[in-house]
């Protein structure tokens, strides 16, 4: 048993600059493609939602073509200002608004959605806002979709706490299907809801809460109101890289084998009826990704957790480097995969099989886990490090991706945290090496811009993935970026 704390892992931007915290790097040097044929230097954005909310947010993101000032002076780099959005500063982009590309959700929806609870009230809902979105997307004038969320809309609860196996099932039962789509869930939110019914258009879409841009309106029961610096932050990187863009990589070393991420998740398709596998492929130092479905997958009696059989994992493994290769017009030489339950001997079989059959040189597959059984403790009350590393043994080990972390002086997070469990099935790298890729790939997350990702973005892609499509039929084709499901 040994503890160690690895290096916080550097980010690649503009002109080959590097740094730790996306924020600064992209303050410093631009987003990772700056100069690129392929950045989105203009980015024409749709609006969508209840009127009174469109004129506050076009207000908002034009208040935020300009610097906004940090939050305090304690914390500097955990709290920066934000330089702006415009062609010359931050990530050197501009947003475009236009009244032909706004759509306001009429009153009358607004009032069939107030009038209604639950699952009435989200079909109702997303039925309104898909129709206004189709119709902009269908005249192809915009990158983006922003879109508002209306105010009086909840999203229904999954049961928690005891209850009966029929209490469960009345949990989960579906209000049946509509004419637009398939049966609603009483445990389902709107922004799941709404991008499993809209995954064909060529746009993506975000969904943008009135606490977000509007000070005055307090945010969602449970959740604390960010500073407005780190609101700007988290958006416009989100719109840009929807837009097509990259606001940063991981850097590559020349001599290094070309490398894909494969993340593998297992969900409950929305009637429960099914056990389905969710698979998000990420590319290298892009860290772009291409959405490929699996088989259906069974829980083990052994273990309660969920597998694939042999073929099945065979199959699924090939389609993901047959997209790959689709992409890139090239095969990689290494594939890293992670799995959210152990492996089973004819799993990796089966991954085995389809990497020969792909002339791989290299195959690792990693089970992480939410948490392992051992803790660490530093002296005084600060938690653990982030990059804190415990080897337990060549094949398993905890890490803390959470963590006090010495740039920002201080401990971020509001729970003590824990590591993740990451066992190795097979690989020729070192715990040390597999951990420190791991700790890197949590920073490859843009729907937030501070540098502590908890999961590698392999799961939470699929995690996120897995949560839209739940909602779409099993045969039905699907967005296959990653910038449809964030």
């Amino acid at each position: 048993m040994r503890a160690e704390v690895l290096d916080e892992p550097e980010l690649e931007f503009g002109g080959a600059g590097r740094h730790i915290d996306p924020r600064f790097g992209i303050s410093n040097y631009g987003p990772a493609d700056l100069g690129s044929e392929e950045a989105p230097r203009v980015i024409r954005v749709g609006l969508v939602g209840p009127s009174d909310q469109l004129d506050g947010i076009r207000t908002w993101l034009e208040r935020c073509r300009e610097p906004i000032a940090a939050k305090d002076d304690r914390y500097p780099h955990l709290f920066p200002g934000f330089p702006g959005c415009d062609i010359d500063c931050g990530l050197h982009t501009t947003l475009v608004f236009s009244d032909r590309n706004t759509r306001a959700i009429s009153d009358r929806a607004l009032r069939a959605i107030s009038s209604t609870t639950g699952a009435q009230s989200l079909t109702t809902a997303v039925e309104a806002y898909a129709d206004e979105i189709r119709a902009l997307a269908d005249e192809n004038r915009v990158d983006v979709l922003l879109v508002a969320r209306p105010e009086q809309l909840t999203d229904t609860r999954r049961k928690t706490g005891r209850q009966s196996r029929s209490t469960a099932a009345a949990a989960t039962a579906s209000d049946g299907p509509s004419a637009q789509g398939p049966a609603v869930p009483r445990f389902a939110n709107f922004h799941d809801l709404l991008k499993a019914r809209l995954l064909h258009l060529r746009q993506p879409i975000q969904i943008i809460r009135r606490s977000t841009w509007d000070e005055a309106t307090p945010p969602p029961a449970g959740r604390s109101r960010q500073d407005e610096a780190t609101r700007a932050w988290n958006l416009h990187v989100a719109l840009y890289y929807k837009a097509g863009g990259v606001p940063w990589r991981l850097p590559r070393n020349p001599t290094d084998l070309t490398s894909c991420y494969i993340g593998v998740a297992f969900y409950n398709s929305g009637d429960r009826n099914t056990l389905d596998t969710s698979v998000a492929q990420v590319f290298n130092e892009r860290g772009d990704g291409v959405i490929v479905r699996g088989g259906p997958a069974r829980v083990s009696r052994e273990d309660r957790q969920p597998h694939l059989a042999e073929d099945d994992a065979h199959a699924l493994l090939l389609r993901a480097l047959d997209a790959y290769r689709q992409e890139h017009r090239t095969m990689p030489a290494r594939v890293a995969l992670h799995k959210t339950s152990s492996f089973t001997a004819a799993e990796v079989a089966g991954f085995q099989a389809a990497a020969d059959e792909r002339t791989l040189d290299e195959l690792d597959m990693s089970w992480i886990t939410n948490s392992e059984g051992a803790r660490l403790f530093r002296p005084g009350n600060a938690p653990p490090l982030r990059g804190t590393l415990l080897t337990l043994d060549q094949n398993e080990v905890a890490l803390y991706t959470n963590g006090s972390i010495e740039f920002y002086s201080t401990y971020p997070g509001m729970y003590v945290p824990q590591p993740i469990g990451i066992r190795s099935v097979h690989s020729s790298r070192s715990p040390r090496d597999r951990a420190s890729e791991i700790l890197a790939l949590t920073k490859m997350n843009w729907n937030q811009t501070r540098l502590d990702g908890r999961v590698p973005v392999t799961l939470r892609t699929a995690n996120q993935v897995k949560a839209v499509l739940r909602f779409c039929p099993p045969n039905e084709a699907v967005a296959t970026r990653y910038a449809h499901y964030m």
